[in-house]
């Protein structure tokens, strides 16, 4: 990965001198590539509205120099920028206020990039506090600029309010598959087994979506059932299907607030507690076997395996086999849903893949950090996480869920061909 700063030692000097004068293009390339598409982006403005003049002919919208100098940090750096103005004439007929030209590539306020900001919240819940972000930014970027503490402590306190009315808003969309989990992070919430309550959903179009987040104890049913009970009183209906680690309190917690909704139990939390109850040695195989569950072509043959797995591993491993056995059903609940959806219904990955790199996986624990700058820092991680998650795979399927298809095997059961039994099923 190409670094934009110089090495802090005086070895390698022609080395150093080298990568000085590539750091010195590479910022200076960002500086005309940027100060290019802002100017793009007025004249683009400028032009649409030239047909838009005063009762003496004079054009209402035109550019108007420049705004002062201003450093804004980006991948490559710190980079200068003198960003075109835009004199705006027009008013707005509703409110009689002036319109005004706002940049989306740079706005007025930005001091940083969208990616530089989406770091911070990772930086936090690594453990680093606010005061280091910038020394720590400085020996990737080559430059704290921006990026003090104070400018941090205000950005945390805009995101605390962000996170807050994420909290309070209003939730009517229709969730038809949910995943949970209660995550720790490296850093703690004030309470050493404080943990993240989260829930990620599927819309009925296909699309992920954070549904809540809050902060309580990943084994307590009424942490669980507060959450719920908070996401139902702001219009959520119960969704088709929850998908979770069984050891959470979050399973009492539905069947109270939302009974209707099956269960699914994560597989990737599953194989991690039945390798724990088996030797090493056993490890390699006893995956091999329980991928022949999850991977069946249909619930039938997904049982078959588990009778197999029990044959191999019971009179030596009754503790590994009985996890599985006894939770048998919500195990393999997913195979009732469309055979496309399978893959993103066995696990919790969504939210895993989100938390892989700050979630506390050991005893140790890093230092306190603010509650509520720790949900804040959450909030942002998996709000930019979620720009980039991908729909479902045929998500028009989702619709058809919601709507009480029965599904056999993956496949979609004709209305007039279901049996009672089957749509009870779905």
């Amino acid at each position: 990965m190409l670094t934009v700063v110089n090495a802090p030692d005086g070895s390698n000097q022609s080395n150093d001198d080298h990568r000085s004068i590539l750091d010195e293009i590479v910022r200076d390339g960002a500086r005309q590539m940027l100060a290019a598409a802002l100017q793009a982006e007025v004249a683009a403005y400028v032009d649409q509205f030239t047909d838009q003049v005063d009762e003496h002919g004079r054009r209402l919208v035109v550019r108007n120099g420049y705004h002062n100098e201003r450093e804004v940090m980006t991948a490559a750096g710190a980079v200068p920028v003198r960003a075109p103005r835009v004199n705006d004439k027009r008013v707005d007929p509703e409110t009689g206020e002036r319109q005004r030209f706002s940049s989306k590539i740079i706005p007025a306020w930005a001091r940083k990039s969208p990616e530089v900001s989406a770091v911070l919240p990772l930086l936090y819940l690594h453990g680093l506090s606010s005061g280091d972000f910038g020394p720590a930014l400085e020996q990737f970027l080559g430059s704290g600029a921006g990026l003090s503490a104070a400018t941090i402590t205000r950005l945390t306190s805009q995101w605390q309010k962000e996170a807050a009315a994420f909290e309070d808003r209003d939730i009517t969309s229709d969730y038809v598959y949910l995943w949970v989990d209660g995550i720790h992070l490296k850093v703690r919430l004030e309470q050493e087994k404080l943990c993240l309550l989260v829930m990620i959903g599927v819309r009925a179009d296909g699309r992920k979506e954070l549904v809540a987040l809050a902060d309580g104890y990943r084994e307590s049913t009424e942490s669980w059932a507060d959450l719920l009970r908070s996401c139902r009183r702001r219009g959520m209906a119960a969704p088709n299907l929850a998908v979770g680690d069984g050891a959470l309190g979050f399973w009492a917690a539905l069947r109270e607030v939302f009974p209707d909704t099956r269960e699914q139990r994560c597989w990737f939390h599953k194989q991690g507690n039945v390798l724990a109850a088996l030797p090493k040695s056993a490890h390699p195989n006893a995956v091999k076997a329980m991928q022949e569950i999850y991977n069946a072509e249909d619930i039938d043959h997904a049982r078959t395996a588990i009778t197999a797995f029990a044959k191999t591993y019971g009179a030596k491993y009754p503790k590994a086999v009985a996890k599985i056995v006894d939770d048998a059903d919500v195990l393999l609940e997913f195979y009732r849903y469309p055979a496309e959806h399978w893959i993103h219904l066995r696990t919790t990955n969504p939210i895993e893949s989100t938390f892989a790199t700050v979630r506390l996986r050991t005893k140790v624990t890093k230092g306190p950090g603010s509650r509520a700058a720790g949900l804040a820092m959450a909030y942002k991680l998996i709000e930019a996480a979620q720009t980039k998650w991908r729909a479902v795979n045929a998500p028009h399927l989702v619709a058809l869920v919601r709507a009480g298809a029965t599904f056999k095997n993956g496949e979609l059961v004709e209305p007039d061909t279901a049996s009672p039994d089957q749509q009870e099923a779905a």
